[in-house]
């Protein structure tokens, strides 16, 4: 039986987020008010459907798929770029891999304790952020 990563998240550390964002070229004043935010993530997990929350003051992205079928994804709100993404299980950890005009793109969803964590990665750059669980 897969991790089960259902529940709500609130973020707690956030390294190298603007790098991330630089590469996908997303604007100056969106990263700058992008960093400073807090983020919540509600993970609903279903076997192997997965919907995926993320909240926030300034915006706002849901994703629901299926684990292991590869669907077109459209990133509107965050860089608007349409992809084709595959998320699928590497033994405990779920990875997602994007592709679209961008290398190298994608993340990962593992759980360290009661601990979130997600690496964002894109070409070269890499963000790790780390979420604790919601009582």
């Amino acid at each position: 039986m897969p991790v089960d990563f259902s529940g709500t998240w609130i973020l707690e550390t956030n390294n190298n987020f603007e790098d991330y964002m630089k590469i996908l070229n997303i604007d100056l004043v969106t990263r700058k008010v992008a960093v400073h935010l807090s983020q919540t993530k509600v993970i609903i997990q279903d076997e192997n459907k997965l919907t995926i929350k993320t909240l926030s003051t300034f915006r706002n992205y849901e994703i629901s798929l299926t684990i292991g079928e590869e669907f077109d994804e459209c990133t509107k709100g965050l860089d608007n770029r349409k992809l084709k993404t595959l998320v699928s299980w590497e033994g405990d950890t779920l990875v997602c891999t994007q592709k679209g005009e961008k290398a190298n793109r994608g993340w990962k969803h593992w759980l360290e304790g009661d601990k979130l964590h997600m690496e964002l990665y894109c070409e070269d750059v890499v963000c790790h952020q780390v979420f604790i669980r919601k009582k």
